[in-house]
């Protein structure tokens, strides 16, 4: 075979190589540019629109569970600080920010620690707030309080019963709990359920007058719930907190599992999910 055959051959060959490295660099490019555009998409999702947040404690019960998961809207009461990822400086107060209504749900900044905390908007700027003998207490006339059915709640990973005197069983035998659950409703309106487990020292405080600017949150289990009946302590009470502080409305739950599920059994992630509860509102 002559030299002229063979860079015949060979070329076509170099050029094949050649345009396929192209083509292979030019979808890596095409990827990577992807990738950014989807961490634009993303952080422009979370930094205006929605964040997620899961419930770590008890003391937003009957309402809200260990276990759940939340999406929660940022615009409701504007963007600061304590709403901006990464903690933007968005300089003092709040950006568009608008006042939440009382009985709102709401995500918020711990005064001191700075942790994500959720809690009810009970007070608003020039309320005055107590409770007197369990019985919330706004503007010195005491709210609507309705005793309804027990909360029953299956004993789960994720859930135990706070005092033997609680224990019960379902239907089927399972071991529960059996909690007091009353209705109560805020002026204008706003009603919800709440749990009360007995004489407690917090069920009895002086009247406190919300400063403006400021808020008075309650958890909905009103004796396991370190709210602004407490002074702000880190990892503890929050004290009255600053609308600032404020990063979202608790809008609806995407989860919610019972704490049954391992992460090497698949099956369980859907066994132990608390189907009934998923796309709820709050």
């Amino acid at each position: 075979m002559t030299e002229e055959h063979i860079r015949e051959i060979d070329e076509p060959a170099a050029a094949n190589s050649k345009a396929e490295a192209t083509e292979e660099k030019e979808d890596w490019k095409s990827f990577g540019w992807f990738l950014v555009k989807l961490v634009i998409v993303v952080l422009i999702f979370r930094t205006f629109f929605f964040t997620s947040f899961n419930i770590p404690s008890e003391s937003m019960m009957p309402r809200l569970l260990v276990g759940d998961y939340l999406f929660s809207q940022k615009w409701s009461y504007g963007y600061s600080s304590a709403s901006l990822p990464f903690g933007i400086d968005a300089g003092d107060g709040r950006i568009f920010g608008s006042q939440p209504d009382r009985g709102d749900i709401v995500i918020f900044k711990h005064p001191i620690d700075r942790s994500d905390y959720i809690k009810r908007v009970i007070g608003l700027p020039g309320d005055t707030v107590q409770m007197v003998d369990g019985v919330l207490h706004l503007n010195s006339a005491p709210v609507g309080m309705e005793r309804i059915e027990d909360y029953v709640l299956p004993v789960t990973p994720n859930h135990q019963c706070r005092s033997q005197r609680f224990a019960t069983t379902t239907e089927d035998g399972a071991p529960a709990c059996a909690y007091p659950q009353f209705r109560e409703t805020l002026p204008g309106g706003a009603s919800y359920n709440i749990m009360d487990l007995g004489e407690l020292p917090q069920d009895n405080t002086a009247p406190v007058v919300v400063p403006e600017g400021m808020l008075f949150l309650m958890g909905d289990n009103r004796d396991n719930s370190l709210d602004s009946r407490f002074p702000a302590e880190p990892g503890r009470g929050i004290g009255l907190v600053p609308q600032e502080n404020l990063v979202a409305e608790a809008s609806f739950m995407y989860w919610s599992t019972d704490g049954n599920a391992e992460w090497l059994l698949p099956w369980t992630w859907f066994s132990a999910a608390r189907w009934g509860r998923i796309g709820d509102g709050i």
